[in-house]
Formats: C-alpha cells, structure tokens, sequence
C-alpha cells in the first residue's frame, strides 16, 4: 500500500513550523540563563546536516539555552579525526553542560565514551545503538531505521507494479544505511519477490562522482527500471543518471531537503523517505537539556518515517521556509 503522509502527522509538524523562528542559538530575552550544549557533526555544511542543526538551534532558542554548532566544514567529507580537535577546543572555551554527538558510525565512538568518562551527558541522534553498546551514550533518538526502508520498498513496489529491477545504493558503509538497505531488501523479497534488485553500490557523498557512477550502472545494465538510495543526495545522483542514460526510472532517495522537494516536483524523481531529520534534532536538544537538568530520561526515541511523494511536499517546503533553509 502506498505510504502517504497522515492528516495526524501533518499537523503536528505545521505546528513545529509555527512555532520555530530563525537560526541564532541565543537564549530568548526575558529568560534567565539556560544551558549551553555543544553539537558535534562531521561533515558539518551537508545540505541534511544544516537541516538537522536548525531543528537543534530553534529548540535551544525556544529552550532558552545557549547551543553551539562544531564540526569540519564540509558537505562531502566524513571527518571525524578533523572534527574532535573543533570540538575540544570549543570545550576549552566554554563550560557545556550537555553534548550532542552525531554516531553515525564506531569511528567516533570512542570520543563519545571520553565525553562521558569526563561526566557529560552525552546525546546522539539519526541512529539509534542498542543501550549499552557505546560506552558514554545516555540517550539516542532517530527515525525507525527498519520502517524506512520497509516504507521505501512498499511504496516502490507498488508503483513498479511488483515486477522489475532495482538498483541500490548508499553514501557509505554505515549502521544507518546498511540497516535501512537491508530492511529495503527484505520487505521487496516478502511483498514483491518478482523485483530482482542488483547488489549494493557505494555511490559517495561527492555529487559529480556519485552521479558518473550511477551513469556507468545503468550502462551494464540495461534492464534497471528503479533506483533506491539511502542517502540525502540519492535523489539527485538518481535523476542525474536517468536524464543522462536517457532512461526512466522510478525513483525513491532520502531526505526533504530543498533540492530534494523540487525534484520530486518536477517528475524526475517519484519520492523521497521522509527521515525527520529537523524534529529528531529538536528532540536532541530536548534530551540534552533535560539530562543537564539531572532529569530521566528513556534511552531510545525513535521517530517515524514515511515515503512523500508530489502530492505530500507543501508542509515540508513550509518548514524549510522557517527554518531558513
């Protein structure tokens, strides 16, 4: 059955809207001095990560609380090696009372187990470890990784009509996406077992690359009739490739950043998986700051996730909207 974007779901996420302004992380006027939390993201100028730190900065501003933003400056590079050092020397700077760390991967949890071997609350979003598998970690929060890529494989299975070839795709080797790649591949097997999908490709986080790969795949093999990428440029390395390969396709990517909506609009692509990248990360604050205050708080908050397609974009451009994006 198609996954559509609930009445019930809609409304909670224009009231987000409503209540969200800019971008500055300053405590509100009239408020007594909040907290200060740091947020830590390699890969920091990302299109998805920039969307994710406004969710985070509008509910500090809401929260009253003074939040700060590190990170190596890149929209392609995964660097954490380069982002602990901005981190700790924002630490050195400031008292925090609460960090925010994007895990997406084991390479930065042992940073994450320094952070609480040295007494802060740790909080990491867009994934969701098992508790107790990264030492330090107090709270997690994220979309459903499994629903994702189930929403993903129902909604593709029935606008293939159940019949097909499927190229995937990933940014990278990682818990987030190999989950959802896997979850994809499952629920395709159960519902629609006569949708062949081709063997993972690692297309990058470099747009120029990741579309030439794409390009070379359809080339060997002619029979594809859809791509599904778990990452935030999916979408455009997809609709790239199609227009060049001069091939339709169906098409699903992740992510409801600007450039993904309008692809979507347009036709080239035929949706998107709605991860709730700007309400995980308000939630991150939420948690951050609550820890901070010495309150309990669960360990896992995992979020839903559905496919949008043309008919579902208008609140997600309104978001954006608010969130300067």
């Amino acid at each position: 059955m198609k996954t559509r974007f609930s009445s019930l779901t809609k409304a909670a996420l224009l009231a987000t809207v409503a209540m969200t302004g800019g971008l500055t992380a300053l405590p509100q006027a009239g408020l007594a001095a909040g907290k200060n939390i740091l947020w830590v993201q390699p890969m920091r100028d990302h299109p998805v990560h920039r969307l994710m730190q406004a969710g985070f900065l509008n509910k500090c501003k809401e929260l009253g609380n003074t939040c700060e933003v590190v990170g190596n400056p890149s929209s392609t590079n995964y660097d954490v090696p380069g982002s602990i050092p901005l981190a700790e020397a924002a630490m050195a700077r400031t008292k925090f009372d609460a960090i925010a760390v994007y895990g997406p991967g084991p390479e930065i949890f042992p940073f994450i187990g320094k952070l609480g071997r040295e007494g802060f609350p740790v909080v990491t979003w867009h994934v969701l470890p098992p508790e107790g598998s990264v030492p330090g970690l107090k709270a997690a929060t994220g979309e459903d990784i499994p629903s994702a890529g189930r929403a993903a494989a129902l909604s593709m299975g029935e606008k293939l009509g159940g019949k097909g070839v499927v190229a995937l795709t990933q940014g990278s080797s990682n818990d987030t996406e190999n989950v959802m790649a896997d979850s994809f591949r499952k629920t395709m097997a159960e519902k629609y077992p006569d949708i062949r999908i081709l063997d993972t490709q690692m297309e990058g986080f470099e747009p120029s690359a990741a579309e030439g790969k794409a390009v070379a795949l359809l080339q060997g093999n002619p029979d594809v009739t859809a791509a599904f990428s778990t990452t935030g440029n999916g979408a455009q390395t997809w609709s790239g490739a199609a227009r060049k390969a001069d091939r339709p396709l169906v098409i699903i990517g992740m992510d409801y950043i600007r450039q993904n909506l309008d692809i979507v609009k347009s036709g080239a692509a035929y949706g998107v998986v709605a991860q709730p990248l700007y309400e995980e990360s308000a939630l991150t604050a939420q948690l951050a700051n609550d820890l901070a205050e010495g309150k309990t708080v669960p360990y896992l908050n995992p979020l839903p996730a559905s496919v949008i397609t043309a008919a579902d974009l208008e609140p997600y451009y309104k978001m954006l909207d608010s969130a300067g994006q």
